[in-house]
């Protein structure tokens, strides 16, 4: 395993390296903050090289919404036979060019560099410190004495007994993890159209990634060294951003913050929308208001002599 992610290695230890070069002029060279601002700028980067992979996953998101009457429809047809409906629903992907699990590719795209981050600080959590990648033996003995908020940027919740260190990555964990929660929400609340929750696989898997990421990140959380800490809590703050963002600006067709771009819009050109929770005939037709436009008079229609 080591050897298949020591490219990895290289590359993330060559990312701090570098930062850390270029901080330490303004900082320290045994700097917590250089070492610490090391790490987010290697989120930074990551993050915008994987930014074509988050497009993607929005198109997909959003051609699996369109797809759900298809989906539903094969549920109703093929209800008692279960392995008919799998073949019918991977078919019906397969045309689309789409993927259920389209979600999950920046989570797993980033997987491997996350092992790779968690080796190199790991080894210099070690003692004596173990160097990976291009880090000398200078690096990791200055790194494993830096500290974050005074709690070493090596150390880990379970591995300390020093209290600084537990407050600060139960601060940490608890803000991981809730931008998690948070992030996910925000999705299902504001970007995802409402959808009728029996039988949606869409919905169930939004609702599993809620409840179940926020929980594993607590749980898995104690064991990381705080750098790695760091990093999954800048990563997952640049995600709810990034989302935030596409939510607001280009929001998925039917969905809450969609309609709600709709009515500002109209409401600034000064259309009246129709009310989506009104029948048709209760519903009046759009009508534009403009302020200070003369109202044409009409031509009365002459009466035919007999």
């Amino acid at each position: 395993m080591s050897t298949i992610l020591k490219p990895l290695y290289i590359a993330v230890s060559w990312v701090i390296v570098s930062i850390h070069k270029l901080l330490t002029p303004i900082f320290s060279s045994n700097s917590g903050v250089s070492w610490s601002l090391s790490i987010i700028g290697l989120v930074i980067l990551i993050r915008i090289l994987l930014i074509p992979l988050f497009v993607k996953q929005i198109k997909s998101q959003r051609a699996l919404t369109a797809l759900q009457p298809h989906l539903k429809e094969i549920q109703k047809k093929h209800k008692d036979d279960r392995q008919k409906q799998s073949e019918e629903m991977m078919k019906l992907y397969k045309e689309h060019k789409t993927n259920p699990l389209a979600s999950c590719f920046p989570i797993l795209a980033q997987a491997p560099i996350f092992f790779s981050l968690f080796t190199v600080l790991n080894g210099i959590g070690k003692n004596p410190p173990v160097a990976h990648g291009v880090l000398t033996q200078a690096d990791v003995v200055s790194a494993h004495n830096a500290t974050f908020f005074g709690a070493p940027i090596s150390a880990t919740f379970l591995g300390s007994s020093n209290t600084t260190v537990k407050i600060v990555t139960v601060i940490l964990i608890a803000f991981m993890s809730l931008t998690t929660f948070t992030t996910q929400r925000q999705l299902m609340v504001k970007g995802m159209p409402k959808m009728d929750s029996s039988n949606n696989m869409m919905l169930q898997q939004q609702k599993i990634m809620l409840y179940a990421f926020p929980v594993i990140f607590a749980l898995s959380g104690v064991n990381f060294p705080i750098g790695v800490l760091i990093y999954w809590s800048t990563t997952n703050l640049w995600t709810w951003g990034q989302q935030f963002y596409v939510i607001k600006r280009n929001p998925t067709p039917g969905s809450p913050a969609f309609i709600e771009l709709q009515e500002k819009r109209a409401k600034k050109s000064g259309l009246t929308l129709p009310n989506p929770e009104l029948s048709t005939e209760e519903n009046p037709a759009p009508t534009t208001d403009v302020k200070g436009q003369r109202q044409q008079p009409q031509k009365k229609k002459k009466k035919k002599k007999s």
